[in-house]
């Protein structure tokens, strides 16, 4: 269990505690079904929206287009930069399956996808050919993040994205991500959160 942009000082009972409850979580499959529960309401949402040319869904990746879960859980939901830079590498992130289905949901309702990552600038390659493997194969970009945003909060990076994005003639229909930072800020729409109780990133 981590978190990016504090200092907790957690409890090592109370830690392990939590570990525990993620991981029983997933293994009971209340996972899957409360993602599906966000997923299908977020689907009646965009049932009543009608998509332009340029109207755009804004996707985050780690967490909500695909699930590092099982090489969080093999780390003992630590983050070693090294290690995860190593799965990342072997574009093998599994697509959430509820995800994957909103976004087959948004193509067939024509509204253009992008992914921002906050994944680096040298890990585009590999996020991309993760993307595809995962079964996201038609989307207008991929973001990631630069160095200078480095030090930056993610909310202040997405946020900024998403109105170079609305400069650009997109219009953001919605967001979908699972942190609140990859959707509040300006131009987010249908804000789409997807639970995640490993970490937070602000």
């Amino acid at each position: 269990m981590f978190f990016y942009g504090c200092s907790p000082t957690p409890d090592l009972l109370n830690l392990s505690i939590a570990k525990d409850e993620v991981i029983n979580y997933h293994n009971s499959g209340k996972y899957e079904t409360e993602t599906a529960k966000v997923v299908d309401e977020a689907i009646e949402k965009f049932n009543g929206t009608a998509s332009g040319q340029n109207s755009a869904v804004v996707f985050d990746v780690d967490e909500t287009a695909v699930t590092s879960y099982d090489h969080y859980r093999k780390w003992d939901f630590g983050y070693v930069p090294k290690y995860f830079d190593m799965w990342v590498d072997s574009a093998k992130a599994p697509a959430v399956p509820a995800v994957l289905n909103l976004y087959n949901y948004l193509i067939k309702k024509n509204y253009k996808i992008v992914f921002v990552t906050g994944r680096k600038e040298y890990q585009y390659e590999a996020t991309y050919k993760n993307l595809i493997n995962a079964g996201y194969t038609k989307f207008d970009t991929l973001i990631v993040k630069g160095e200078e945003y480095s030090g930056q909060t993610a909310e202040k990076y997405k946020s900024e994205k998403r109105s170079e994005l609305a400069e650009k003639g997109y219009i953001i229909s919605g967001t979908v991500g699972d942190q609140w930072s990859d959707l509040n800020g300006p131009n987010h729409g249908i804000q789409v959160k997807i639970p995640n109780y490993m970490y937070i990133i602000y």
